[in-house]
This record gives structure tokens, C-alpha cells and sequence, in this order.
């Protein structure tokens, strides 16, 4: 975890010590000693026989809504807002949230929160597919237009203060500033304050955000996605105009972001060439993010012009290669970045991979790595290798690649070879 962008503090500082004495487990549990509560449908007695049968400690969730599976046998459901706020929260923590309570509203009012952090100014801005965690700031004045044409007061929540600033001149947003936010000097109680005053309002509008949901449960009210205001397109178009006429008023990364959302909604609506316009303005604000070269590659590819996607490729490898010559590049890394979704580029592998049988060497070189890391697919890795090596006999890059894949070796191979491959792999060359 990237402490610059989170806030990681001692369970102490959060919970009283009655409510720590009764719960506490210990610094390391066993997962397999507690059952995991999921969609399926459950009663609190089917969780007791489940206990005895599994000789369970208890019970693990990570999902807020689970509550929708839970049948209560005749008893009335609790609501998630007084089940969370009857947690024993420490005596600084439950007056954050007493503040946030005694706040006076304008009158109707709604929470937009802006996230920033590590998705946009931080290492996972390389992973496109963490991009509907957030809403976009370049999005924000026209969210903030559309909901007082309702009558409604915008309230900004957000982790970039200038940025926050710069949007309330421009639309008469409110802060939570206005309500006492900057008198917490302690970054946890701030954000206690700020989740119990986005949970006074009546909707909530932000991304896939843990701190946007546990506001709307302490509030019981509902968070919405902004595709409920606008559709992908439109919302899309609208960050492009907005950029257009103010990218220089954003943060360059934040700016960069903006480009990166449009792109992600129009990606498979737009020609390769509009999108590659797209990705060169994001890359132009951040140029160390590789994810925008690939994806500029991949639209060239995309329409067939190999050769000019393979400049990008051999540009970006040479330079990283030069800075470093450890192995798998960084962009490479990122070609094949996974998370729990699958991987990041999958959808542009194929892309590379005809590239690279056109007879292009450093799609080759990239193909090689995405079938080994990826598909797992050692023979045709080699394959891949050996195709850039025969392009360029001498360049040290590709030469590396096909040091660390080592010898190609097939079901069919003898046991000569095959001694050779797991003696390579090994570290020993014969």
C-alpha cells in the first residue's frame, strides 16, 4: 500500500478498548478456521449449524450488501447505517462523527467524490481497468451543473485541495471545509468527519470507492455511478470538451486521467486514429505512464500499420533498456498486468501477435513476453523470440529476452535438449 495516497493507522486510534477486548483475534488468524458469507441465502440458524459442522471461529465478509442475502426468520432486518454506527468506535472517532451530525446543511444537498490518489496521480494510473473507481474531475462541473438544474447543493469530497478549490470557483460547490474539515489535524478523524457528512445527504455520486460506500451505509443512502447523469458517451464527449477549453486549469495528471476515461468509453466506438489522438494527450501531460505507448501501438496495429506501432515499441524499449537492463522491461511489465479482472491488455494481444508474424521485432519481442508471463505458453514464447533475434541478430535487447527464455524445447524433443532447457533454467549453459 502507497502510504503517500492512504491513511494506515493502529486499530487503537479507531476502535474503544472494550470493542478491541471483545473482537479481538490476534495479529494473524487462520482463514480456514472461519466460514465466508457470500450471495447465497442464509439464516442465523443455518450460520449456527454451519458453525458446529465446521468447527468455525466465526464468520469472514467483504462484501457490504451481503445483508441481502440474510433471511430473518421472521424478525425485522437491522439497517446497515445502525449496525455500523453501533461498532465501538474510540471516544475521538465518535466525536468526528458528532461534528459531521451537528453540521447545518444549506438544504438538499449531494456528495460528489472526487478520488484521486494512487489511481490517478499513482502507480496504478497504469491500470486501466481501476479507471470506474473514480470519477474523473474533468468530469465534475458538468455533474455539479446537472444536479442544481435539480435543485440540489453539490458537496466536494476529494484528496487534491487545489483541485477541490479550483472546481468550487468555478461552480459554486461546497466544500467540506466550509463545515470545519481543515480544524482536523489528524487525517483519520478528517475522514470519520467527511464520511458522516456525505452520509447526511441524500445521494452520494462517486466511483467503485470503499470510503464513497461506507459513507452510504453510515447514511443509508443510495451511491450512484455517474452513468446514472450521463451516458459513457456523453460523459466521455463532455471531458474532451472540457479539456479542450481548460486542461491547463487541471493538474497535469489529473488531466492526463481525463483523456484516459474518455478514452476507455470510446475506445471500440472511435476510428484507431481518433483514439490514438486521444492516448498522445495523455501521454503528452504524463510521458512515464507506458501504458499509453502500448495502447498507441496497439491502435496502429489495430488498422494494420505495423510499422508505425513498431516505432513506438522500439522507441520506448531502447529508452527503457538504456535507463536499465533488467528484465522484463517495465512496459513489458505492464503489457501483461493482471488483476483480480483478468489482464489489463488482453484484448490487444492478438494484435501484437499478428504484428510480430508480419514481421515486426519488437511486437515479436512483446509477443514472447506475453506468452510466457500471461498464456503461460512457453514453446510459443520462444517461437517469438527467436523472430526478433533473426531480425536483429546483434540487439542486446532481444538477446536478453532469449537468454532468459533458454532453449526451445517441444513434446517432441530429445533427451539432450530437454536436459539443456532445465540446466538453462537452472542458471548453467552448455
Amino acid at each position: 500500500m502507497d502510504k503517500t495516497f492512504h491513511i494506515v493507522d493502529v486499530v487503537e486510534a479507531i476502535f474503544s478498548p472494550e470493542f478491541i477486548e471483545r473482537h479481538w483475534l490476534g495479529r494473524k488468524i487462520k482463514a480456514a478456521d472461519f466460514g465466508v458469507l457470500d450471495n447465497r441465502a442464509f439464516t442465523r440458524s443455518s450460520l449456527d449449524i454451519s458453525t458446529r459442522r465446521g468447527n468455525y471461529q466465526g464468520w469472514i465478509c467483504n462484501e457490504f450488501n451481503v445483508w441481502k442475502s440474510f433471511h430473518g426468520e421472521g424478525a425485522d432486518r437491522v439497517r446497515r447505517s445502525e449496525t455500523l454506527r453501533a461498532f465501538g468506535f474510540s471516544q475521538s472517532v465518535k466525536q468526528a462523527i458528532g461534528a459531521a451530525d451537528k453540521s447545518p446543511f444549506p438544504g438538499p444537498v449531494v456528495a460528489l467524490h472526487l478520488r484521486s490518489g494512487d489511481i490517478v496521480r499513482g502507480k496504478f494510473r497504469v491500470r486501466l481497468d481501476f479507471g470506474d473507481k473514480v470519477i474523473p474531475s474533468t468530469l465534475a462541473k458538468a455533474i455539479v451543473s446537472k444536479l442544481s438544474s435539480q435543485g440540489l447543493t453539490t458537496l466536494l469530497i476529494g484528496q487534491d485541495r487545489p483541485t477541490l478549490e479550483y472546481l468550487k470557483s468555478e461552480t459554486g460547490a461546497l466544500l467540506t471545509d466550509d463545515f470545519g474539515a481543515d480544524e482536523f489535524a489528524d487525517q483519520t478523524l478528517k475522514a470519520f468527519f467527511e464520511m458522516a457528512l456525505m452520509a447526511r445527504c441524500q445521494q452520494i455520486y462517486a466511483g467503485s470507492s470503499v470510503f464513497a460506500t461506507i459513507a452510504s451505509v453510515m447514511g443509508d443512502v443510495p451511491c450512484n455511478k455517474p452513468k446514472t447523469l450521463f451516458s459513457k458517451r456523453r460523459a466521455a464527449d463532455i471531458i474532451l470538451d472540457e479539456l479542450k477549453s481548460h486542461q491547463a486549469d487541471y493538474h497535469p495528471l489529473e488531466a492526463a486521467f481525463g483523456y484516459q476515461a474518455a478514452f476507455l468509453s470510446l475506445e471500440d466506438k472511435v476510428s484507431p486514429r481518433q483514439a490514438r489522438e486521444i492516448l498522445e494527450k495523455a501521454r503528452e501531460l504524463d510521458p512515464e505512464n507506458d501504458v499509453y505507448a502500448l495502447k498507441i501501438a496497439a491502435a496502429y496495429f489495430r488498422e494494420r500499420d505495423f510499422s508505425s506501432g513498431e516505432a513506438v515499441l522500439k522507441s520506448v524499449m531502447i529508452s527503457q533498456f538504456r535507463g536499465s537492463a533488467d528484465m522484463p522491461l517495465q512496459m513489458m511489465r505492464i503489457l501483461t498486468g493482471w488483476t483480480w479482472r483478468g489482464h489489463v491488455m488482453s484484448k490487444d494481444f492478438e494484435r501484437f501477435f499478428a504484428a510480430a508474424k508480419a514481421g515486426y521485432p519488437h511486437a515479436a519481442a512483446c509477443s514472447a513476453h506475453i506468452f510466457q508471463d500471461a498464456l503461460k505458453d512457453a514453446e510459443s514464447a520462444s517461437k517469438m523470440a527467436a523472430l526478433a533475434l533473426a531480425a536483429e541478430p546483434e540487439n542486446e535487447i532481444f538477446k536478453k529476452i532469449g537468454r532468459q527464455l533458454g532453449p526451445l524445447t517441444t513434446g517432441k524433443s530429445g533427451a539432450l535438449s530437454k536436459l539443456r532447457s532445465r540446466l538453462w533454467k537452472a542458471g548453467l549453459r552448455i
